[in-house]
């Protein structure tokens, strides 16, 4: 899994720096062109760099397709959980699971039908051709203004980075079954930067103002655990729970 994973940190990273450097290839190309530098202008004009943009906006449909299955894995998608926070214990857990497996399915369905898609848009005649198969009347598909390339390859993106998705929400959903945890990313958080110690009495996920992130961590033999403020968690079962410390703490 740990090969998966790297694969598709590096598919995303060399997309969006190779897609960033052809761009600004293109753009310091264009602009010194139209500066007046004997033999250099000549040199520059005779480069032919139109596929540029069509070559980045592949890439950037590559990257955005993979992009969003890292997401799911690591959990930098933002959601909407007000609803969700406001639920306790199972009610919480199986509505978390529901949203995963729904998530899979689309994506899933998304896979099939771009599957199809790219088979029929001139995959079909590509592969029978490759393995010296000749089939009378398959669709050879049309081509890319610029690059030429074969259309299905540029919509291959789809199936894959579905499919990429679709196992990623299946993973998060069993790993949320197992352990009750789900890839929580801080959106708040700057790489490079260090951040200060943070207080050993301050519990983040203790505000319910629905603003701040919640802890969504499920406990199959506490549901309904709760956190009081001063970090600690109280497993009662009663209508009391939680009560004596906030009757404590406004005294």
């Amino acid at each position: 899994m740990k090969y998966l994973d790297r694969l598709e940190e590096a598919i995303v990273t060399f997309l969006i720096g190779a897609a960033t450097l052809i761009i600004f290839v293109s753009v310091m190309h264009r602009y010194a062109a139209g500066l007046p530098i004997p033999g250099v202008q000549d040199w520059l004009i005779s480069l032919n760099l139109s596929w540029a943009q069509e070559l980045c906006i592949i890439m950037f449909v590559w990257m955005a397709k993979f992009g969003a299955a890292y997401g799911v894995r690591t959990g930098i998608h933002v959601g909407v959980d007000v609803l969700i926070n406001q639920l306790g214990g199972r009610t919480r857990a199986k509505f978390i699971v529901f949203g995963l497996l729904a998530g899979a399915l689309f994506t899933g369905i998304i896979a099939a039908l771009g599957a199809h898609f790219v088979w029929e848009n001139g995959a079909h005649y590509a592969f029978t051709n490759v393995l010296g198969i000749k089939a009378e009347g398959l669709y050879e598909g049309p081509t890319t203004p610029d690059l030429e390339w074969p259309t299905w390859l540029v919509y291959s993106a789809i199936p894959l980075g579905s499919s990429l998705m679709c196992f990623r929400f299946l993973q998060v959903t069993v790993s949320f079954i197992r352990t009750g945890e789900l890839p929580h990313h801080d959106h708040g958080h700057v790489d490079g930067i260090e951040e200060g110690a943070v207080p050993v009495d301050v519990n983040p996920y203790n505000m319910d103002d629905n603003l701040h992130m919640h802890d969504l961590k499920y406990s199959k033999r506490h549901p309904e655990r709760k956190v009081g403020a001063g970090g600690t968690a109280s497993a009662g079962t009663g209508a009391n729970d939680g009560t004596a410390d906030d009757k404590g703490e406004d005294k």
